[in-house]
């Protein structure tokens, strides 16, 4: 009877808890993980570990009005938390001195989509997207997206990164997107290997 117990017990927390199902001995060493299961790397790490070294960097920003302006950095893509986050950390030399960028962006394996942020010396403010499908496969799209009163409103910028150039070269396009769902370039990222690290 206790045995039975047991294993119905075992039953509704690997439902409740989706993940990998851990026995009680497991759950004992790590009792977190009946609240917050643990869950390994998949699919979309391994595309980001593509994405990993020290790269050049050409940043292109399209103004509503006026040419665009190009600025030129570099970045260094390390995966981080035992190979879950993929950190990128930029440094982009512009005309009134150096500013930095640090992006996290991560995958689910349940939903099969990524969730990513972005700071930078800019500005105060934290930027969140999301994938609003599951991923390709072939590159990561990811939409804009609010925390405060305004999160259930409207995505308000599409940002589509892939790779080229059998993996040599990484393109970054962000685009806003208006009330009539038409999209404007606002800045275009070209990542290259320095050809010493070719």
């Amino acid at each position: 009877m206790m045995l039975r117990r047991l294993t119905i017990a075992l039953a509704v927390l690997a439902v409740t808890f989706p993940g990998e199902a851990q026995t009680p001995k497991e759950a004992q060493k790590d009792p977190q993980s009946a609240y917050e299961p643990r869950s390994k790397p998949g699919v979309g790490q391994k595309f980001l570990e593509k994405f990993v070294g020290d790269w050049q960097v050409v940043k292109t920003f399209f103004p509503r009005n006026g040419e665009p302006t190009r600025t030129n950095g570099r970045v260094k893509q390390t995966m981080v938390h035992g190979g879950r986050f993929l950190q990128s950390d930029f440094v982009f030399d512009g005309p009134t001195g150096e500013t930095t960028g640090q992006g996290l962006i991560g995958f689910e394996a349940e939903s099969g989509r990524f969730t990513s942020v972005w700071t930078d010396s800019r500005a105060t403010r934290m930027s969140f997207r999301q994938s609003d499908a599951p991923f390709s496969g072939a590159e990561i799209i990811l939409f804009g997206k609010s925390l405060g009163l305004d999160a259930a409103g409207p995505s308000k910028s599409r940002t589509v990164t892939r790779l080229d150039d059998d993996g040599r070269k990484i393109i970054h396009r962000q685009s806003a997107i208006d009330a009539e769902n038409k999209e404007r370039p606002v800045m275009e990222l070209i990542l290259t290997k320095p050809a010493k690290a070719r």
